[in-house]
């Protein structure tokens, strides 16, 4: 088969997937989990091969694919189903269906006995195929279709487990705020389309070269509004912790190869309509700084592993649209290939850890003793995917997370080629190294709470299926050998190298030894201190009783760390002492959702009652009055028609009497 023909089945593999296992779920439902994995096994395969035919694209002189054909004569714009596949597409391509695959083949033992497995894995294969639909596509409004359906797809299996409020609240919560971006993002689509005369990415790109492109800056903002909701971006990332109320799996896919990814990829694919705005730019990378430290502040301080890890890409979102930033597409799209991988199977390994403590809670998981004998495939692939999300050589993350600071370094000292700010570079590159630091103690610390618990023993739950520890160790293979063959594929990067640079190595790689030790310093003090006195190392006076002693230290710790909550009513938690009394601000997102709800949430509820209470008590009673009127008169009118000959006559000479002496008094009048 032709190249073109491989790319089209990409993205219709899993659609065609999806439709037949709607089809068959319920009348056929053994063909429910072949339908599933088999799709999307052959769309990552084809992807594959995809990838190495275009062999990198432009970067070894092999030509992007593109290919069209007129989708519907608009009569204006035209809207055309194209291809454009380039390095960068061939490897995000690759990345979604790996990842989709993997987590397939998870479900299948993960929602084992779930009798809506098989609209949840028609669901999947429904957002696998949209986001390489996005990846693949080379007109805007096809990009658009993708980039809208996985909306709706996350919508339905975030509320998966719809039972229980929190999937509820966190599905809504999830649509609504996207949505919230993608109307800015359809007004920039429009406004590159008007400028441009098609929604053609070429066309478009050829537009900005030439300087046709007459307001860069209000296009560039109207777009990262919805890449910020997309990609879960400050000030719109507040529906990423709240989706951890779907299943593991979903989880996994949403925040490594999927919807977080889509807003990223779009920069990337259109980074010359932002590079040509330098106040756009210098946006971005002041939003890429607050995202990711603030993101890594707030994952130190959280007791569910899930949310956790939330945070944490959020946090390395962060650091892509720094890459972004700075005009460096090929260190965005080289992290986000390699965060898809250690990500996936950080939550896939998550999934299997809640499964052996039987809880979410890190908290109640340092008090189980044995967790990783209990759990050995998930142990060994979690330090692994810990380790290079912390950026520890010669892990994936070190690799990708290197080529972010060294563009930033690049830029801030005005290297030959750079075009971005100075500004924007020293902002990526200073929260970088602090976000680096950040990093690895919450990395550290979640290592430590979860496998290195003192206290009962561990329940023993049996094996965990052989499918779900298969697809663990298939993803530890790139989250270690990702990074060490990045050097040999510099055409899917622009064509340069991405080699570590000396100063950053030393300084990021610095940065994360620090917080790893400092964290395990942390908890090594506090675990020690936790077990000698109750609740703080606050002790009353030495003649108190036993009882005040332990009050006193309780108020003491509610002083330094915050209130205690029910997980975790110990200051045994190193994120406690490391953060100290911005610890209960960060564990609640630093009340960006209270902000919310005071701005928005509060005013619109408060419209909503006001519009009922006039629709119901003003509008309402006009209408009921109308037609109690029209009721008062029918009967009015009904009461004198009695029927009564004589009563009629006396009526009818009463009245001509009446007009009798009102003409003689109008004529009087008149005479006068």
């Amino acid at each position: 088969m032709t190249t073109t023909t491989l790319a089209v089945l990409v993205p219709l593999l899993p659609f065609l997937g999806a439709v037949a296992g709607l089809l068959l779920g319920r009348t056929a439902p053994g063909f429910v989990r072949p339908l599933a994995v088999l799709p999307t096994l052959a769309a990552a395969a084809f992807a594959v091969v995809v990838a190495v035919r275009q062999g990198g694209g432009a970067g070894d002189g092999t030509a992007p694919l593109d290919a069209s054909t007129r989708l519907t004569p608009t009569g204006s714009v035209p809207i055309d189903l194209a291809l454009h596949i380039d390095g960068f597409a061939a490897l995000v391509a690759v990345l979604v269906g790996v990842v989709a695959t993997c987590v397939q083949i998870y479900s299948t033992g993960y929602l084992r006995g779930d009798a809506r497995y098989p609209s949840y894995a028609a669901l999947v294969s429904l957002f696998t195929s949209a986001m390489l639909l996005v990846v693949y596509s080379g007109d805007l409004m096809v990009l658009l279709v993708g980039w809208e359906i996985m909306g709706i797809c996350s919508y339905f299996l975030v509320g998966h487990y719809w039972e229980t409020p929190e999937a509820r609240a966190a599905s809504l919560k999830a649509f609504l705020v996207t949505k919230l971006g993608d109307v800015p993002f359809l007004i920039g689509l429009f406004a590159l389309a008007s400028a441009a005369g098609t929604f053609r990415i070429n066309g478009i790109l050829k537009t900005v070269a030439e300087g046709g492109l007459d307001h860069p800056t209000p296009v560039a903002l109207l777009l990262l509004a919805g890449v910020a909701g997309k990609s879960a971006q400050f000030p719109l990332h507040t529906w990423l912790p709240d989706a951890m109320a779907g299943p593991t799996p979903v989880s996994a896919l949403i925040h490594a190869a999927t919807m977080v990814a889509a807003g990223i990829y779009f920069v990337a694919r259109l980074l010359p309509v932002f590079a040509a705005s330098a106040a756009a730019l210098v946006v971005l990378a002041a939003l890429a700084a607050v995202t990711a430290v603030g993101s890594a502040l707030a994952a130190l301080a959280q007791d569910d592993i899930k949310r956790v890890l939330a945070y944490s890409t959020i946090g390395q979102l962060g650091y892509m649209s720094g890459a972004l930033a700075v005009g460096d597409r090929g260190a965005a799209v080289f992290h986000l290939v390699s965060h898809g991988a250690f990500k996936a199977l950080l939550f896939l390994g998550a999934g299997v850890v809640i499964h052996a403590a039987g809880t979410n809670s890190l908290a109640t998981m340092s008090r189980l003793r044995g967790l990783p004998g209990r759990i050995p495939d998930a142990y060994w692939t979690m330090t692994v995917a810990l380790l290079a999300l912390a950026a520890i050589p010669p892990f994936a993350g070190f690799f990708s997370k290197e080529s972010v600071l060294v563009a930033a370094e690049h830029t801030a000292l005005g290297a030959t080629g750079t075009t971005a700010p100075g500004a924007a570079g020293w902002t990526v590159l200073v929260a970088g190294l602090l976000t680096a630091l950040l990093t690895a103690a919450y990395a550290t610390r979640l290592w430590l709470l979860a496998f290195r618990g003192h206290g009962a023993e561990a329940p023993d739950h049996g094996r965990q299926p052989l499918a779900m520890n298969t697809v663990l160790w298939v993803l530890a293979v790139p989250s270690l050998a990702l990074g060490l063959t990045a050097g040999r594929l510099p055409g899917w990067f622009d064509g340069h190298s991405l080699a570590p640079n000396l100063t950053t190595s030393v300084l990021g790689t610095g940065a994360a030894l620090v917080g790893g030790l400092i964290t395990y310093g942390c908890w090594r003090h506090t675990t020690a201190l936790a077990a000698r006195t109750p609740m703080g190392a606050v002790a009353a006076h030495p003649d108190a009783e036993p009882a005040l002693a332990e009050v006193a230290a309780m108020e003491a710790h509610t002083r330094m760390y915050g209130p205690a909550t029910a997980a975790a009513p110990d200051p045994a938690d190193p994120g406690r002492v490391l953060l100290g009394p911005l610890h209960r601000h960060a564990a609640a997102g630093f009340h960006l959702d209270a902000l919310y709800d005071r701005l928005f949430v509060r005013p619109v509820l408060a419209a909503a009652r006001l519009v009922r209470f006039l629709d119901r008590e003003v509008i309402d009673t006009y209408v009921h009055g109308a037609g109690a009127g029209a009721r008062g008169l029918g009967a009015a009118v009904r009461r004198a028609q009695t029927g009564n000959v004589q009563t009629y006559l006396s009526v009818l000479l009463a009245g001509s009497v009446v007009l009798a002496i009102a003409a003689v008094l109008i004529a009087r009048t008149a005479g006068a």
